[in-house]
């Protein structure tokens, strides 16, 4: 991202207002100095970002720690939607990042989105789960809008702080996309869509949907289904409740019901039966930032803990130089640092224009199980008081659990994963 693009994505007074800070003291940055080796061998693979990228780490960082962490607890506590923190977001460039310039977007790449969205999360994984769920509803579209569409529903979300959501989830359909049930029958220049969808974050916020619907009830799972664009005030839509779930409360989770909906044919993505290989095609490019999320709580999960063990005393000296407590922290060390790098490696193929979907799907696994056992581990550090609603890491410990569910199971990576590997064996004539 070249620098007069990153100074007009952010208006020059928030800019001020965020501008690059040293990190606080952390187990990301290595204190020793270590002249690189002159080397032709060398010069093809590199850990360090740009100057642009690295601006956009430290804006980002900035406004997590001095908007979003001050109010997590709270947006905890009562399931308030974070407009507020939202509205600001939006107008740093924070959000919909993917969107291009075409549209009045950045144009970010999906590593720019990965850093933002770890610095975000670090602070709190719901609000920025609400704010990262614009993406995956956003980028069906961006793959397979129309110029009219992309201008109209892309368009828009740059001109004010709006929201989208991804509807495809079912209350009968997870991970088994092909068991969805909603239909969209053809009626003329129409369609109608009936069916319920559900766990759908941002439902009850959203400006418009992507909504993944059956128009072949014959034909098999990669003809079946279509893709459309339904604004979220067509004649027909509930909004269920807003689910209080387990973590990750700041986002807005419910179901929502189609009852005999009529969409113009102008909405239709693509072209009817197109649908599933777009919902599932955007998962290449949002699976690396879900994967970051994780990544975010799980080095919040290091820094508290360690922060923590260098406080706390037992036995006449800080915890940390028990063997037992310094061994948990290695361990979370070497799962933050490992998952950061698979991560950054997904998003990085994505954006050479490479299918990523082996390393999209290690990456979200990766990430997802790390995240949990950090959060578990720094909870055991804490002790008793890691138990206790006063203290960060038990709600670490809640909003890590959907990062091992939602964008495709751990089991479903596993299994993405496996299938991957067979068919690379099998071009090598293994």
């Amino acid at each position: 991202m070249a620098a007069p693009q990153l100074r007009r994505l952010f208006s020059p007074t928030l800019a001020r207002a965020f501008a690059p800070v040293s990190r606080i003291a952390n187990t990301r940055q290595c204190s020793a100095s270590i002249a690189p080796e002159a080397s032709s061998f060398n010069s093809g693979l590199s850990f360090e970002m740009s100057d642009e990228l690295k601006a956009l780490q430290d804006m980002s960082r900035k406004f997590a720690r001095e908007e979003i962490m001050p109010v997590a607890a709270e947006h905890d506590k009562t399931g308030e939607y974070p407009w507020e923190i939202i509205k600001k977001a939006h107008a740093l460039g924070l959000v919909n990042g993917h969107i291009p310039e075409s549209c009045g977007g950045p144009g970010l790449g999906i590593l720019d989105a990965c850093v933002i969205t770890e610095e975000l999360a670090y602070a709190c994984t719901g609000i920025q789960t609400a704010i990262e769920a614009n993406s995956l509803a956003e980028m069906p579209v961006i793959l397979a809008g129309s110029p009219e569409q992309q201008k109209k529903y892309l368009g828009r979300m740059m001109e004010e702080a709006l929201m989208a959501a991804y509807c495809v989830t079912e209350p009968g359909a997870g991970s088994d996309v092909a068991g969805i049930k909603t239909r969209a029958e053809k009626k003329g220049d129409e369609y109608v869509i009936n069916g319920q969808k559900m766990w759908i974050t941002n439902g009850g916020v959203a400006n418009w949907y992507f909504v993944l619907a059956k128009t072949d009830p014959t034909a098999k799972a990669g003809q079946a289904f279509t893709g459309f664009i339904v604004d979220a005030d067509s004649p027909g839509i509930t909004r269920g409740r807003k689910e209080w779930n387990m973590g990750q409360r700041a986002s807005d989770t419910r179901g929502i019901t189609f009852e005999d909906v009529v969409v113009p044919k102008e909405n239709v993505l693509g072209a009817e039966g197109l649908g599933f290989k777009i919902a599932m095609g955007a998962f290449d490019k949002t699976r690396p930032p879900v994967a970051a999320g994780a990544v975010g709580l799980a080095q919040r999960a290091l820094d508290e803990a360690t922060k923590y063990a260098m406080e706390r005393k037992t036995m006449g000296k800080p915890i940390f130089m028990h063997q037992a407590v310094s061994f948990i922290l290695a361990d979370m060390a070497v799962g933050v640092e490992t998952s950061r790098l698979a991560m950054h490696r997904a998003a990085w193929e994505i954006d050479q224009g490479r299918r990523n979907t082996y390393f999209a799907s290690i990456a979200k696994c990766l990430a997802g199980d790390v995240a949990n056992k950090c959060a578990a581990d720094a909870v055991q550090v804490f002790g008793g008081n890691g138990f206790n609603t006063d203290y960060p890491v038990e709600k670490l410990m809640r909003d890590a659990k959907i990062y091992q569910i939602y964008e495709g199971t751990a089991q479903i990576q596993r299994m993405i994963i496996g299938r991957e590997l067979i068919d690379k064996a099998k071009m090598m004539n293994m």
